[in-house]
This record gives structure tokens, C-alpha cells and sequence, in this order.
């Protein structure tokens, strides 16, 4: 096997939450791209129908969109069967779905912060649970033995996990990317033994539409992000994809527990 084919997702199926737009959309891409079928998840039906279209079209995946809210455990429960139904089972999990809440910590009510745990901490224990459940329900169809177990789960943190963003005001979402580090660390060494593994990639600035509009209502922010990163230039959500692409394939067999930074040196000084 080359090298490069140990990139490859053939034959695999992948649920990516939040992959109508944004980061999410880049990932479900990438992972069609690389051989993989895909079922996005998100709360906008027809959103995802698009993407879902868009993708299929430009790869040689079957590509389904199905609405789940991972605030709502009935729906993504439905997410994974409606992808077992569909596929067969699930090997790969990207749980990309995230909210963010910009107000002074003094003034941010508890209901806000709460809607962000719940949307990116527990939403991702949500979709991991169940996937992964339908990870253990078909370990004894794949070749435990195989490099890369019989699944692979990737959370989306962030640099917001580690550092402290200036000048915005948005406790909640930090807490929470910095519970899903340790989150995916414990369900790393959980599920070891099952052939699961477990990683996090944490981006630092990517040009979304959140960061876009942030941007629209304070110009000066580029400037100053740039200014504490080494490579001078935020990244586009196509950037963010192959690292994902990685931690779902055969070539990062050795890799679990980990929360890989890709955010342009920001956190370096």
C-alpha cells in the first residue's frame, strides 16, 4: 500500500454534523473526495439537501442529508440509524456543529451559556455516543486487527480550547472547546480497547461566515489577529479538511487522544 492510499476512505461511511456551510461543508467534501459515502447532519433541511447535492455531484460518494438538531437526542439517534439504514454502519464520526455567544461574561445570562454547552459539549457527546454505539454494533463485520481500529471520531475544537481571544468576549464557547479537549482524551482511553479512536482538531481563525461578519462590524480585528500569527493569513475552511481526512484514515492508526492545532502559529508566542 502506498502512502497515499492510506489516506483513503473507500468503502467507508462518514457523519459529519454542521456540513451544509462553513468548516463542516469543507470536511464532508474532503472525506467524499477521499473515497468515503456521507451523511451530513444539521438543523437546516434544506441547506444540507443542497450541500449534499453539490457534493455527490462533484465526487464519486453517495452523499445524504438528514435533519438533526444535536440539542435533541431523538434526532440525532435518528441521524445514525437513518446513516446504518442508508450505508450499512457508520466509520467515521466529525463532530463539527458549534455555536458561539459574544457578550461580557458580567452580562451573559446563564440560559446563553447554557445553549452553547449544550450545542458544542454535550451535542458532541450526543453524536459520539450514538455513533459510537453503531461503531461497537458492527466492530464484529470489520477486521479489528486492521490499523485504524473499526472507527474514528473527530471533534472540532479550537485554539479556544488554550488560549484566550482578545478582544472578544465569549466565555462560554472557550469552556467549551476546552472541555472537548478533555472530553476527547477520556472517551480516547474509554474506547482503546473497542478499536475507536478518538481525536480533536483545533483551528484558530477560518474564514467562515461568523468570522466574516465579525470582521464586516470591527475591520480592525483582521489586523490585529494577523499581527499574533506566524503565518500572517487566516485560513479557508478547505484548509481545515485534510487534517480531518487524516485523523479518519488508516494513516493516523497511531494517532488517538490528540488534539491537533492548526491555527497558523497563533498560540506559538
Amino acid at each position: 500500500m502506498s502512502v497515499l492510499d492510506r489516506f483513503r476512505l473507500d468503502g467507508q461511511t462518514a457523519i459529519v454534523t454542521g456540513g451544509n456551510r462553513g468548516i463542516g461543508r469543507a470536511i464532508a467534501q474532503a472525506l467524499a473526495e477521499a473515497g468515503a459515502d456521507v451523511a451530513i447532519g444539521n438543523r437546516d433541511a434544506e441547506s444540507g439537501r443542497r450541500a449534499a447535492e453539490e457534493i455527490e455531484a462533484a465526487t464519486d460518494a453517495t452523499v445524504r442529508a438528514y435533519e438533526a438538531d444535536v440539542t435533541d437526542e431523538a434526532q440525532v439517534e435518528a441521524l445514525v440509524e437513518a446513516t446504518v439504514e442508508a450505508f450499512g454502519g457508520v466509520d467515521v464520526l466529525v463532530n463539527n456543529a458549534g455555536i458561539t455567544v459574544h457578550a461580557p461574561a458580567e452580562e451573559m445570562t446563564v440560559e446563553q451559556f447554557q445553549r452553547v454547552v449544550d450545542v458544542n459539549l454535550t451535542g458532541t457527546f450526543r453524536c459520539a455516543k450514538h455513533a459510537g454505539r453503531a461503531m461497537l454494533d458492527t466492530a464484529d463485520q470489520n477486521d479489528e486487527s486492521a490499523r485504524g481500529g473499526v472507527g474514528s471520531i473527530v471533534n472540532l475544537s479550537s485554539m479556544s480550547a488554550r488560549v484566550a481571544n482578545y478582544p472578544q468576549h465569549q466565555v462560554a464557547y472557550n469552556a467549551t472547546k476546552g472541555a472537548v479537549d478533555s472530553f476527547t482524551r477520556q472517551l480516547a482511553s474509554e474506547w482503546a480497547d473497542d478499536g475507536i479512536r478518538v481525536n480533536a482538531v483545533a483551528p484558530g481563525y477560518v474564514r467562515t461566515d461568523p468570522v466574516d461578519e465579525a470582521l464586516r462590524e470591527d475591520p480592525e480585528l483582521e489586523a490585529l489577529w494577523k499581527s499574533e500569527m506566524l503565518l500572517d493569513e487566516m485560513a479557508r475552511p478547505e484548509d481545515i479538511a485534510p487534517l480531518v481526512v487524516y485523523l479518519a484514515s488508516e494513516a493516523s492508526w497511531y494517532v488517538t487522544g490528540s488534539s491537533v492545532l492548526i491555527d497558523g502559529g497563533y498560540t506559538v508566542r
